[in-house]
């Protein structure tokens, strides 16, 4: 990495089940100038972060012992709890025991408001500015629109969202930390009118920012280069996360078909980056156009190759698209007058 090229990064998330010292090692083998670290598994306890005086210093320094930085931190999974309604079998199964606690409902959507919370005062403390992650929803069930579903039901769903996160979102302020949401189905915002929705909810405030990860919005026919200029001010974290839409048979359809990742009858997949859909080189393009020099965080997901090899190449592929912008002559001439 040069002064003039952001940084590439590799998000934890989906390495959760190895120690935190072995996915850094590996990162920095790879190349990767640093972690988007995730609060799972042994890589980032938010609550002990907060409890024990030496934690954090020994994230930062397992991070120093292999020459890499933390650009932004990750709490998808709480995140996701904070609206959902229901809540169920599937969010004990990814929260951890401090959030999900008793598991009635109510109080695991406080618990998990708390940990969001949480993590603004974390990534500050770790030297980071960003933190990604979802913001689950009450009304995403409805997103078939049947049965017929009211226009109130909707909107209690937005004041919902904004009743809940507008005091998390005072922290990050406090903090001077962003929320990077990643545009995804399940979440209050999944799609372009949605996201509109949603920050018209809260005020357009500065904290809710977006991260642009284009993986979920392929397959549901968005612009991903176009939503680029639309949210410009909003993007404050990019992950590269591909996907591969498959040509069409008349059989498979867009929502998966409930079929397992990876399984070749789905209509579109996961891949490495630089192995599907996404137009990376116009996004990219268009990410240096509106000045956007956040990190660039691969998120490695294919179930089709290994995650040792597509790792690596992910980060080479990332990185090849990452030119210098070199010194225009109307800059020279602008700085001389």
């Amino acid at each position: 990495m040069t002064e003039n090229t952001p940084p590439v990064t590799l998000f934890t998330g989906q390495w959760a089940d190895l120690p935190f010292e072995e996915i850094a090692r590996l990162a920095a083998s790879w190349g990767y100038d640093g972690l988007e670290i995730a609060a799972s598994g042994d890589h980032l306890d938010l609550k002990r972060a907060e409890d024990e005086p030496d934690y954090v210093q020994s994230r930062l320094d397992i991070l120093d012992r292999h020459g890499l930085k933390v650009y932004a931190i990750s709490n998808h999974l709480a995140g996701q709890a904070v609206c959902d309604d229901p809540i169920d079998f599937r969010h004990k199964a990814i929260l951890r025991p401090y959030t999900w606690g008793d598991g009635v409902a109510e109080g695991v959507r406080q618990r998990a408001a708390e940990d969001m919370k949480r993590a603004a005062r974390v990534a500050r403390r770790l030297g980071a500015d960003v933190v990604t992650g979802f913001t689950g929803s009450k009304i995403w069930p409805y997103v078939a629109q049947f049965p017929p579903v009211p226009d109130s039901v909707i909107d209690e769903g937005y004041e919902d969202f904004a009743a809940r996160w507008n005091p998390i979102f005072d922290v990050f302020d406090d903090e001077g930390v962003r929320y990077a949401h990643e545009v995804h189905p399940s979440e209050i915002a999944y799609d372009h009118w949605s996201l509109v929705r949603s920050l018209e909810a809260v005020g357009n405030r500065h904290a809710f920012g977006v991260n642009w990860d284009p993986s979920h919005m392929m397959w549901q026919g968005i612009d991903v280069v176009g939503f680029i200029w639309d949210f410009r001010d909003r993007i404050c974290h990019v992950d590269c996360k591909d996907t591969r839409l498959r040509p069409g048979d008349g059989r498979a359809g867009v929502l998966g078909s409930h079929l397992p990742w990876g399984d070749p009858r789905r209509g579109w997949d996961f891949v490495s980056t630089g192995h599907g859909d996404v137009p990376w080189e116009d996004a990219f393009r268009a990410l240096r156009a509106v000045g956007y020099s956040g990190p660039f965080s691969v998120e490695w997901e294919d179930a089709g190759m290994d995650r040792l090899h597509g790792a690596a190449e992910a980060q080479r592929f990332v990185r090849n698209l990452l030119w210098e912008r070199p010194t225009s002559r109307f800059d020279t001439a602008f700085a001389t007058q």
